[in-house]
């Protein structure tokens, strides 16, 4: 793994079930909206040894109209899991800001946890973008110093400790020290 540039990794890794699935996933996302992977996933992305059944992603708030576009074109290999109905899914979920959930079709797990942006922070998730780039492949994710600060002050669980830590120590000499105390600043001022 090396920095391409502040924004850009390129992460050399055999990619396994879990990164085969958003990749899939964020291939037809992406023709759609911009995106931002969060939480969990983003350690074990980086060689965190535990395993998930849900992949954290923010997208802008999109129009209905778009969002059944883009539902109906994921229907193609995935499905819902809240709704068969991409206006129930959007009326009911997304915007009373709740997040929806796709999956391979006849799968309940691995799924993608799909929700709009709807805090300060999720659209700062989406502002400060790092691209992750896996031979052809890229993922999105927002900034380490973001990730680590939510998962420390806001979830705060053991496992959600155990991934800060992991990233710290994996980007140890990446991270913009001043960065991570300001997200830890205002997200405990919330």
């Amino acid at each position: 793994m090396r920095f391409l540039d502040k924004n850009t990794i390129k992460l050399d890794k055999e990619l396994n079930k879990l990164d085969t699935f958003v990749l899939d996933f964020v291939k037809t996302l992406k023709k759609h909206t911009s995106y931002v992977i969060v939480s969990g996933y983003v350690s074990i992305l980086f060689g965190r040894s535990r395993a998930t059944e849900d992949v954290d992603l923010i997208v802008p708030k999109m129009s209905k109209n778009d969002f059944v576009k883009l539902f109906k074109e994921l229907g193609k290999k995935f499905y819902c899991l809240n709704s068969s109905l991409p206006e129930e899914a959007y009326d009911n979920y997304l915007n009373k800001d709740s997040a929806v959930r796709f999956a391979y079709k006849s799968k309940i797990i691995p799924n993608i946890e799909f929700k709009f942006a709807k805090t300060k922070m999720d659209n700062e998730a989406l502002k400060q973008k790092i691209y992750v780039k896996m031979g052809r492949s890229e993922l999105i994710i927002s900034s380490l110093e973001l990730q680590i600060a939510f998962k420390e002050i806001v979830l705060g669980s053991d496992k959600d400790l155990e991934d800060a830590e992991h990233l710290k120590t994996v980007f140890e000499k990446n991270l913009n020290k001043e960065a991570l105390n300001n997200y830890r600043k205002v997200l405990k001022d919330e």
